[in-house]
């Protein structure tokens, strides 16, 4: 029933979490009683699975109401799953192709869109989605297609960006790909290609973004690894006419090995399109669910960074959590780090209350919810402000152009002195 774009009339979901493509664990389903949500854990899982969201939907027998508007009535576990942003943008358009309004489109519809290739271990069935699947990618093709589609002045390639990059969130233009390490050739991330291949998420850049984006996300994910944040693989591909493609490595994924991912908004019920958590939640909440301080200590780590390097786009999905097949806990590395002034020049997520101008005393605050000695969190800090200060060396030698490094400069400067 791929080819569809909604779910017959009463359908249900099937929830499962695919650890490896011979492991499929079922975890529940997913109905629909009018426009109410409904969640019923698989009797053998709630025998012996594991808590894949152990603050607002631990295993339970019965019929589970869900009524959480922020996350489109779904528990915030598998909103996770949905795209929001740009993959949001790709199906609306593709359901108006066809005459649907994007409005009658349910939740359930749209996890049935995502199906198996979202982040994480979560899959859901049966699967609706685009037939636009090749191996070869055209990076450059896709960025141009993607432009065309922001700007609305083209809808070219629209199956195929979202058969490549409908799944995962945020706001920029994305694709799941796979790069052969020898050769650094990109394919499809649909079917495993085997040893030397490694999943990557390439970035594509949006209006709003510096000409140069990729190599300063480059630059800022250098900075971030030299102050002791806990990062993915990163490289920047080529462009045969721009300053090339940031490329993440997927840490949800090992050859066809998967780990379950839950973001901070999922974990917590936090909106994540306004300003609704603090740091101080952060720490607390990862030690709470890793139950490993040295873990609470990157979160530490990942906050000195964001205040220091100007990263005030630190919303409630910025920061995830993997979990194994064991039901182990670990804070995912970090991601989507770069300059970003923040709205009003205010941090989305603050710092022990402060969010324009947090100084060493908030980051104290929240230390102390760590369980960090004061002396291990001063150490860190300087350690931030030294990587920070390296800026300019550090946007040279990911070739960040001069003009873009000099405005960058001028206010990650000031903040690190």
């Amino acid at each position: 029933m791929k080819p569809g774009m909604q779910l017959p009339a009463g359908a249900t979901l099937a929830v499962s979490l695919e650890w490896d493509s011979a492991t499929v664990v079922p975890v529940g389903r997913l109905g629909m009683r009018g426009r109410q949500v409904l969640f019923e854990f698989d009797r053998q899982f709630l025998l012996d699975g594991v808590e894949i969201a152990p603050l607002h939907l631990r295993r339970r027998p019965g019929v589970i109401e869900i009524r959480e508007p922020v996350f489109d009535n779904l528990p915030g576990v598998f909103a996770d799953s949905l795209p929001d942003g740009w993959g949001r943008l790709l199906l609306d358009r593709a359901a108006r192709q066809k005459g649907i309004q994007p409005q009658t489109l349910t939740p359930l519809d749209r996890l049935a869109h995502v199906g198996r290739d979202g982040i994480g271990a979560l899959v859901y069935r049966p699967e609706l989605g685009a037939d636009g699947r090749q191996d070869a990618i055209d990076l450059d093709r896709l960025a141009d297609a993607s432009r065309a589609v922001l700007d609305g002045t083209s809808d070219d390639l629209l199956d195929r960006l979202r058969a490549v990059g409908g799944s995962p969130q945020g706001a920029r233009p994305k694709a799941l790909v796979q790069i052969e390490a020898d050769t650094g050739r990109v394919t499809d991330a649909q079917h495993e290609h085997g040893p030397g291949w490694r999943h990557f998420i390439v970035k594509f850049a949006s209006p709003m973004d510096f000409p140069d984006m990729g190599p300063v996300e480059l630059a800022y994910a250098r900075m971030a690894a030299a102050a002791g944040v806990r990062i993915p693989a990163v490289r920047l591909l080529p462009s045969r006419h721009g300053h090339g493609f940031f490329a993440s490595a997927r840490f949800d994924r090992d050859g066809d090995r998967r780990l379950h991912v839950a973001t901070a908004a999922g974990l917590l019920h936090a909106d994540f399109r306004m300003p609704s958590l603090d740091y101080v939640d952060l720490a607390k909440l990862t030690v709470r669910l890793t139950q490993d301080h040295r873990e609470g200590e990157q979160m530490f780590r990942l906050m000195a960074f964001n205040v220091l390097a100007q990263n005030r786009d630190d919303h409630a999905k910025q920061f995830s959590f993997l979990m194994d097949r064991t039901g182990a806990w670990t804070l995912a590395p970090a991601y989507d780090l770069t300059f970003a002034p923040g709205i009003a020049g205010e941090h989305t997520t603050s710092v022990a209350g402060e969010g324009k101008a947090p100084t060493l005393a908030h980051m104290h605050k929240v230390a102390d919810a760590a369980g960090l000695a004061r002396q291990v969190a001063d150490r860190i800090v300087e350690q931030t402000r030294e990587a920070v200060r390296r800026w300019p060396e550090t946007a040279a030698a990911a070739g960040v152009t001069e003009a873009t490094a000099a405005e960058i400069g001028r206010v990650v400067g000031a903040g690190a002195t």
